[in-house]
């Protein structure tokens, strides 16, 4: 009960922290594309899994989670979990991102790394 206990202080002390401590980087969808991204008409940039794919390191991961990607490379290091963020980089993460690990609040964090949807 007591190691519970203390898990939960740890968390809520970690969660806090961010709550306010700013983001290194936030993203913001530009009008800019590379030669294989194309603007939807919204608009929204679009993605291939093979160029999502190619960001799977610790210093450039991104995510899909839902059909959404995510450039998560500023928050790698500050991830609670550690490398396990890692484990499903440049590739669709929505069953671990999903997963009883996370907090509510991760589902609000996630949208400032929000940089487009993955092309169906």
């Amino acid at each position: 009960m007591e190691l519970i206990a203390m898990a939960l202080v740890i968390a809520l002390i970690l969660f806090g922290s961010l709550l306010f401590f700013p983001r290194l980087s936030k993203k913001v969808v530009g009008a800019t594309t590379s030669s294989n991204t194309k603007l939807s008409t919204e608009g929204v940039k679009t993605y291939t899994k093979g160029e999502v794919s190619m960001h799977n390191t610790r210093d450039d991961c991104w995510i899909i989670v839902k059909g959404k990607v995510y450039d998560v490379t500023p928050y790698v290091f500050e991830h609670p979990g550690g490398d396990a963020i890692l484990n499903n980089a440049g590739g669709d993460s929505t069953e671990g991102f999903y997963g009883p690990q996370h907090a509510t609040r991760v589902f609000d964090m996630v949208d400032e790394f929000y940089i487009g949807d993955l092309k169906s």
